[in-house]
């Protein structure tokens, strides 16, 4: 990979030197080659120039991971005009909101999502196409609908001896220029268009590649894309960086369930791993917990001498439950379990936390497995300073604020939150409260917006209790609400496991009782917890499995 400041070059440069390689793959379905991609980019660009689109317009992409999810946002940076991508877990009044809000000229939606959307209700949208196929699902250009009855024949035309390498030829984007605009997800039911310029990308790419691509990753290696590329955790780390670099990239086209993505690493065996802190925990929890916790194995991590060889093996295990050939497993976009992270450490286990956000496009902070400290979630990346507003950031928590190349631009049309978020002196602050040891690493306390006050003026942190509940007997997720003075459990049981106990519903009240009892004695006064409420559903949450707290402050 030749080191280049624009991230079109890249593409256009990765696309030419890996031209017959294997480039996207919707798991156990259809692969298409680097080559492939360039033609079916080359196609999506007559679209565009007979719909008249111009650089800088706006084209949106909802729908599930696939490779032509893949192929649309390609050709749309390629094309030199702005990327809208839409989580498509947000229902249809959210997708309209957007659309309209960004003012797209064109949307790409996948199957389910066809299903879902009203055309009348984006009445600024010129066509909508459906990835599957790349078919008209509603036009309301006549230059769309030629273009698509006769693709074959206008792509024959400008390309009459063959579509070759040198075609590949793509916008000449600048740092400043903007590229992305990524609604956040978040955990407030308000979703911000946050703007991304080119500079923030090829931030994140550069970092990618330097630390960990080039020592320990090869070209044509694999990887597994899980999380959903509309959010910038999976598209900068699963599918940008990847693609630019020569990578096979397999899709999971589908909800992601634990079995699925078990079966999934075991058939692609990826050279690295990606994940949010709930798939991993599960993973853990499900998988290697009701093995190593029989009185034999306890026995056995007692005795100082063997204790070490069966960490070895239980180590191996873990490691071929994600394929067995990662070099490590990064884990971001929410904390994980410290029990979960005290296992993994003890085991030795290749496992690093890292820190971004949609603002950083997303990277903050990263740290080497070898060089990770437990409970961080690493240091500042190259390019991105990094400070924590305290008068003594080591021991007294403050809020992260950090400025760089990743920094976004700002939300669209939206001046006022763009002020609140970033300070004249360009320091973004990310609302997240975290102390920092002397090396710099990052250890976050929580969310301020969920910052709790005690009766006696303490601050409590939410996370922080949630973390030792969700450890609990029979606990599969939890919140912290505050009624009045007062902390209140709401926990979601795990039902699946209560069942093959055989519990009943009163006992399930037992064990939660014992479980608040327990969980206060290792409390401050100030935090205990009065009561606790089971929640017979799961919490409901954002595509990075964060719970949407705002929706249950008042149950």
């Amino acid at each position: 990979m030749e080191l280049t400041n624009s991230f079109n070059h890249l593409i256009a440069q990765s696309i030419i030197s890996n031209w017959d390689y294997d480039a996207l793959t919707d798991y156990k379905g259809a692969t298409l080659q680097y080559k492939d991609v360039a033609r079916k980019i080359a196609k999506i660009h007559i679209f565009f120039e007979r719909m008249g689109i111009s650089k800088g317009d706006k084209i949106a992409l909802c729908g599930r991971n696939s490779a032509h999810w893949g192929v649309a946002y390609l050709a749309t940076l390629a094309y030199g005009a702005v990327a809208v991508p839409i989580l498509h877990e947000f229902n249809a009044e959210q997708i309209h909101n957007i659309v309209n809000h960004s003012g797209s000229r064109l949307l790409f939606v996948g199957d389910v999502v066809a299903r879902t959307i009203q055309p009348d209700e984006m009445p600024d949208l010129e066509g909508i196409l459906y990835l599957p196929d790349f078919s008209i699902f509603h036009s309301r250009s006549e230059e769309l609908n030629y273009s698509r009855e006769h693709l074959n024949e206008l792509f024959g035309m400008k390309y009459p001896k063959a579509f070759r390498k040198e075609h590949v030829v793509y916008h000449e984007d600048q740092p400043e220029e903007l590229a992305i605009i990524n609604y956040t997800s978040g955990t407030t039911g308000f979703s911000k268009g946050v703007m991304l310029p080119y500079r923030a990308i090829m931030g994140n790419i550069d970092f990618i590649y330097e630390y960990l691509a080039r020592p320990y990753m090869k070209p044509h290696c694999n990887m597994l894309c899980i999380l959903p590329m509309a959010h910038m955790y999976g598209m900068a780390v699963e599918f940008l960086y990847p693609f630019s670099y020569g990578i096979h990239i397999f899709f999971l086209t589908r909800l992601p369930s634990p079995a699925i993505i078990a079966q999934a690493f075991a058939d692609i065996k990826p050279e690295l791993v990606v994940a949010v802190p709930l798939i991993i925990e599960k993973i853990i929890r499900k998988k290697v917990f009701p093995k190593i916790q029989n009185n034999l194995v306890r026995l056995l991590l007692n005795m100082p001498v063997i204790s070490k060889k069966v960490k070895q093996k239980i180590c191996e295990q873990v490691y071929e439950a994600f394929g067995g050939r990662a070099y490590e497993v990064i884990i971001g976009g929410a904390a994980i379990n410290q029990e979960v992270e005290h296992f993994l450490k003890s085991i030795e286990f290749p496992y690093t936390v890292g820190y971004g956000t949609t603002e950083c496009a997303p990277l903050i902070a990263y740290s080497d497995w070898h060089t990770h400290v437990m409970g961080s979630c690493g240091r500042a990346v190259k390019g991105m300073e990094v400070r924590i507003l305290s008068r003594n950031p080591q021991e007294v928590e403050g809020e992260i604020v950090t400025r760089g190349q990743n920094v976004m631009l700002g939300y669209y049309l939206n001046e006022e939150a763009t002020r609140e978020a970033i300070d004249s002196d360009g320091w973004y602050h990310t609302g997240d409260l975290a102390t920092m040891d002397a090396e710099g690493n990052i250890f976050i306390r929580g969310r301020k917006k969920n910052m709790l006050l005690s009766a006696n003026g303490q601050n409590v942190y939410p996370e922080e209790i949630e973390d030792k509940l969700n450890s609990m007997a029979m606990v599969s997720e939890s919140i912290i609400v505050q009624d009045g003075e007062k902390f209140i459990a709401l926990v979601h049981p795990d039902y699946e496991e209560a069942r093959n106990m055989g519990f009943s519903e009163e006992d399930l009240e037992n064990i939660m009782e014992q479980n608040r009892q327990e969980l206060n004695a290792s409390l401050p006064a100030y935090s205990k917890i009065s009561s606790f409420t089971i929640h017979k559903e799961e919490f409901a949450k954002t595509p990075k499995k964060s719970i949407k707290r705002y929706l249950y402050q008042n149950v």
